[in-house]
């Protein structure tokens, strides 16, 4: 399986620049599956809801409204992998042989580890630091 980190998945997402349109490409051309985490949905809808919040004027949220509801759509047809307890036990185990990553990545390469998956990250700086999880950047 492929994971998508969020620079990956937000890139999919605009879908108009030429990284976005090779990552595609690869993407269609794979025989495994692939999806994101429930990690990155959080990030993302963080960011949107952080937006929306510093926009004051009511009729200047509606476009703001406008792409959240866009956002769920768009989840609505990904394969989103949960946070779940071998995920969490992944995460332990990383906490307690002190591996120096944020918790967001962290839980995400937890993610990926519990599924002996492939993470597609431009973060390969951080990802790598933890040992058995195989990273990839795709937008190079």
């Amino acid at each position: 399986m492929l994971i998508l980190d969020t620079d990956h998945l937000v890139e999919y997402q605009k879908g108009t620049s030429a990284e976005s349109q090779r990552l595609k490409e690869r993407l269609t051309q794979q025989s495994q599956p692939f999806g994101t985490t429930i990690i990155s949905v959080e990030e993302i809808m963080r960011g949107w809801m952080a937006a929306i919040r510093r926009v004051r004027e009511p009729s200047d949220q509606v476009n703001a409204y406008v792409k959240l509801r866009r956002l769920f759509q768009f989840f609505a047809v990904w394969h989103v992998l949960d946070f779940d307890q071998a995920a969490a036990l992944e995460c332990e185990r990383l906490r307690i042989a002190k591996i120096r990553v944020g918790t967001m990545d962290m839980k995400i390469a937890s993610i990926a580890l519990a599924r002996s998956a492939i993470l597609l990250t431009r973060n390969r700086g951080d990802f790598e630091r933890i040992p058995e999880l195989v990273v990839e950047d795709w937008l190079a």
